[in-house]
């Protein structure tokens, strides 16, 4: 291993622009001539727009014009993935306007954009805009909203999206008719708001003299906002619209969709003849960044009498919002139901998903998207299962454990795992956690009047999402292929152009690591481009967990390609044969002799083509390739927490989390153990402090602002352990599988099943996220008081 490649700990090497302020976000980008836009949000969760009259706003100083729907008549905001009721009829996909029209649908709907010289301006004149609403009754619950409610969309009074299914419900039935023993429970997947660094932002433009567009935009995959935007909203013919996102602060998924905000600047500023920036303020982000998870689920394990899993059956309801953002439909259903075998041998699995449409901000993907959902829901019931039929934690799992001869499993649930082992995550976890020395701990807290708890929770996740053919066949409307080209410059430097997109992941060092690896040459020679749809010929972006296991094996074969061309030039050159030429630290030798040529006298020749193999070859160095991945990728592992809890107060303190992930091969594991520990953050948010709480009356977001919405923070956190186990990708040449989702999915029912075991004996069976001091000290003072009353 060298000091650059493949495993070695490099320093990013986009950290010194970000930390001495030089990175260039979307905000940061001013166009000449450039105006400011401000989106008019509904301040109704449910209403009829009896008129507006902007007339007051186009006299105020400084605009330049002001938008409505009415104006805009463009459109749909499209979907992404459709998908079937389990009748096979196709789901209610109801009309998503960019600028509400006759209706507002949530708290924070645009309604109107005013534009003006300045952003102060804009802003001000937007107090002037005069809107006669006629409020209507919201259905927010969603309970609620699918008994009756009023409905969300005229054209679906049900308000039901889509109700679909996975598995055989009889065949599943009739295992539980024979079970030994049958767990159940309800469970809340807490609705969350993402909060990345950055706010959205987007700047319009359009060029009068060639009539092209530009949307500079802060996305994790600009080629998707290309092609939603102007194939179907604006309908702009891709060649006459380039997208640009440049350094993006955070994404955590709720950048990937495609915006109404990123349409009205685009249309908007082809109306004005300038350009328009908006940028998102915090407070707006809070009612129109697309939320996250948002479940209600009943859920049921059956066991045999030694504890064997032998079937489980999951009902959901899946909170859409008002409208259908990018990828909702498939986060509960393809991305969630497919994985609820999880890391277990449980031989039948019957999944019903409803989604349900309500009077809230649009519900899509989350760090992890679906399967930290299937995973908590899984794992809680595990570790109530084993609380019930006196089961050591540890040893109900070992028991129902995918055996590591097993591989490739074939699930239940459609997918097929290539490779794992769930034993040694279990293990090495265990060890970190130092198990064995729990119950001294938990003794000496309980001398101090604390309670002391361990949770376990083992996963699988499916990362790399594909392929193609098969999600087109489930309902994607992309293919989820990945791009890079390597251009090879004469004097040997590189430069790789990728469709997967950076938002803090680190690509400019991991992707240059790889080129550095196999090409052997300084990392520092190495430039990572991304971002911007004129210069990457096409790309689907980053989410997913698919930058690596897509993205670098796309790149990759544009290697290999580039070394083969490689050697045939050196070949010609060595006057040797093209088979006799091996390639290894930056040179091409003949083999069993010393002569040999270093790869930028090679690129040199191909770009001064003096003694060429012309007749073989064309001149130039750069080859381009498209990866479509035959299966998804499966990291695996098992994370413990420990708790202390002060009964007195209900406030619960995370004294270690202890994280044992198998992510395939490590590229970086710097990058690779911050990836993990950001995931843990929020993965802890979600269980004891994030959630977005709606007035069930209003419709108003009740905690939309930092000053009641808590996320964690640094003292909220303990010193994570965070380690890896390896097993290898089967169908990748890199071996990875995924890391930056991983903290996420695991740790939300460890700390849970922690908190549990810390209360268990208090009476306290069972406590839903988020886990507030509040909370745990309800349940506390309820269990005293049923056992009181016993």
């Amino acid at each position: 291993m060298s000091d650059t490649g493949i495993g070695a700990a490099v320093r990013r090497k986009e950290d010194f622009r970000f930390l001495t302020g030089q990175g260039n976000y979307t905000d940061d980008i001013n166009r000449p001539n450039q105006t400011y836009g401000y989106i008019v949000r509904s301040p109704y969760a449910h209403a009829k727009i009896n008129s507006i009259d902007t007339s007051s706003v186009k006299e105020a100083d400084g605009v330049v014009a002001v938008f409505t729907g009415e104006d805009m008549q463009v459109g749909s905001i499209p979907c992404g993935w459709g998908v079937n009721n389990k009748d096979g009829s196709p789901m209610n996909e109801p009309f998503h306007p960019a600028l509400a029209q006759g209706k507002v649908r949530h708290v924070g709907d645009q309604v109107a954009i005013v534009i003006a010289e300045t952003y102060a301006q804009a802003k001000d004149a937007a107090e002037l805009l005069e809107v006669e609403y006629e409020e209507l009754p919201a259905s927010i619950n969603m309970e609620n909203a699918v008994n009756g409610g009023p409905a969300v969309h005229d054209d679906v009074p049900s308000n039901l999206c889509y109700d679909w299914e996975l598995g055989d419900e009889a065949e599943v039935n009739a295992v539980f008719d024979k079970a030994h023993h049958i767990t159940s429970l309800d469970i809340v997947n807490n609705r969350l708001v993402a909060n990345p660094m950055e706010p959205r932002a987007a700047i319009g433009e359009y060029d009068t003299a060639t009539g092209e567009y530009t949307l500079f935009t802060t996305s994790q995959n600009p080629h998707v906002i290309r092609l939603l935007m102007g194939a179907f909203v604006l309908q702009i013919p891709e060649h006459k619209l380039r997208v640009v996102a440049p350094d993006v602060g955070g994404g955590f998924g709720t950048k990937i969709y495609h915006y109404a905000e990123e349409a009205i600047v685009t249309w908007a500023a082809g109306q004005i003849k300038r350009p328009i920036k908006w940028t998102c303020e915090r407070a707006d982000a809070f009612v129109s960044d697309a939320h996250g998870r948002d479940n209600l689920t009943h859920c049921e394990l059956a066991l045999d009498a030694d504890g064997k899993f032998i079937g489980l059956r999951v009902y959901t309801k899946a909170n859409m919002g008002a409208y259908l953002s990018t990828f909702s439909t498939c986060v509960p259903t393809y991305l969630h139901s497919t994985l609820l075998a999880g890391v277990y041998t449980t031989p039948v699995i019957y999944s019903n998903v409803k989604a349900v449409f309500t009077n809230t901000v649009p519900v899509d993907a989350y760090r992890g998207a679906g399967r930290p959902e299937a995973t908590y829901l899984l794992e809680r019931l595990v570790d109530r299962a084993a609380r019930e039929m006196g089961i050591p934690q540890d040893e109900i799992r070992r028991k129902n454990f995918i055996p590591t001869d097993a591989f490739p499993y074939q699930t239940p649930v459609a997918l097929q795992y290539d490779s794992g082992n769930y034993f040694a995550t279990l293990e090495g976890a265990q060890k970190m956690a130092d198990v064995d020395g729990f119950a001294a701990r938990k003794a000496e807290a309980a001398n101090r009047g604390k309670l002391r708890g361990l949770g376990y929770s083992t996963y699988v996740e499916a990362c790399g999402i594909a392929p193609s053919a098969v999600v087109g066949s489930l309902g994607a409307r992309a293919g989820l292929f990945e791009s890079a080209n390597i251009r090879v410059h004469p004097t040997g430097s590189v430069t790789v152009y990728t469709g997967s997109h950076s938002h803090g992941q680190g690509h400019e060092t991991t992707f240059a690591q790889l080129v550095s690896d196999t090409l052997g040459i300084p990392i520092e020679n190495v430039d990572i481009s991304h971002g911007d749809t004129n210069k990457v010929a096409f790309g689907m972006g980053t989410y997913g967990s698919r930058s690596l296991a897509v993205g670098g094996e796309a790149m990759m074969k544009a290697l290999n390609k580039v070394v083969d061309k490689a050697k045939k030039i050196a070949a010609h050159v060595l006057e040797a044969d093209a088979g006799d030429i091996e390639f290894a630290d930056g040179k091409f030798t003949v083999a069993g002799t010393d002569k040999e040529m270093a790869f930028g006298d090679v690129a040199l020749t191909a770009y001064v083509p003096h003694n060429f193999p012309h007749d073989e070859l064309e001149p130039g160095l750069e080859e381009q390739a498209f990866y479509d991945p035959n299966n998804f990728t499966f990291p695996g592992g098992c994370h413990i927490c420990e708790v202390e809890i002060d009964p007195e107060t209900g406030v619960t303190e995370i004294v270690s989390m202890s994280a044992m992930d198998d992510v395939g091969r490590v590229i970086n594991p710097m990058i690779v153990e911050g990836q993990i520990q950001g995931g843990l953050a929020q993965g802890i948010g979600q269980a004891l402090l994030e959630g977005a709480v709606y007035d069930e009356d209003s419709g108003q977001l009740l905690n939309g602002s930092y000053m009641d919405y808590t996320m964690p923070r640094a003292d909220d956190l303990p010193s994570f352990k965070v380690g890896t186990s390896e097993t290898l990708c089967a169908h990748n040449s890199l071996g990875v599988k995924g890391c930056g989702e991983v903290g996420a999915i695991g740790s939300p029912p460890s700390v849970i099943n922690a908190i549990v075991d810390a209360l268990w004996d208090l009476g306290v069976t069972d406590i839903s996220m988020p886990a507030t001091p509040q909370k745990v000290w309800q349940a506390i003072q309820d269990a005293k008081m049923a056992q009181a009353a016993e």
